[in-house]
């Protein structure tokens, strides 16, 4: 699954304001962000005047978004010079809206007794903090797919304590590469634990309300 980091620019105009909107790859593209920022500027941007806001579609405070994308930023930056504005806005993970989002997903699953909102997981410390307040406010425990916990003991976990209808979330922004490892590894508990029903939904994917909240933090 590509990894996004959204760019904008707000172009203030003699005849009004006019707003460019773009994206960008932190990864699998040959140039590197900032490469990519320069090049965005450069060719949709004639005025002199450019205010570019790079929004993070990401979920989870994790390097990616502590480190790599600040780094980046910063190349970015240097290379245009002073003449051209670059905010670094707070990552979409960060919006508060999202809850709402993943409460409507999770009520889908009506008939369920438990709940896991599962997500990729970061090693860098700190960095699932936000998503524990989620699924704590939606009732949810964790489960993560490059660190623990992971889904197959939440699963065994909420059997241990009667659990049978258990909803299963995937924290992500699109279907890809992990949510289908997810589904797969559903499916064999599936199979492994007959009597329990194992509901997956589908990952937050892309909607009016999604860009709803990427266009709030362009504001801010």
């Amino acid at each position: 699954m590509q990894q996004l980091a959204n760019l904008v620019i707000e172009q203030t105009q003699n005849l009004g304001t006019g707003i460019i909107v773009g994206t960008a790859c932190l990864e699998l593209n040959p140039e590197p962000l900032h490469e990519q920022i320069i090049k965005f500027v450069r060719n949709f941007c004639s005025c002199e005047k450019i205010h570019l806001k790079v929004v993070p579609l990401f979920l989870l405070p994790g390097v990616h978004v502590m480190d790599d994308i600040p780094t980046e930023v910063a190349l970015a930056r240097q290379a245009l010079g002073q003449d051209i504005l670059i905010e670094l806005q707070p990552y979409l993970g960060s919006h508060p809206g999202l809850e709402w989002l993943l409460a409507n997903q999770f009520a889908t699953a009506t008939t369920t007794t438990a709940r896991i909102l599962i997500t990729h997981g970061s090693r860098r410390l700190g960095s699932q903090t936000p998503v524990e307040a989620i699924a704590k406010n939606l009732g949810a425990v964790t489960a993560y797919w490059s660190v623990p916990p992971s889904l197959e003991f939440q699963v065994k976990e909420l059997m241990k304590l009667g659990h049978k209808q258990i909803a299963i979330l995937p924290y992500f922004l699109f279907a890809g590469g992990i949510t289908d490892a997810i589904a797969q590894v559903t499916e064999k508990l599936q199979l492994q634990f007959p009597d329990v029903d194992l509901q997956l939904a589908k990952p937050l994917g892309a909607s009016a309300e999604l860009a709803d909240l990427v266009w709030d933090l362009i504001k801010e």
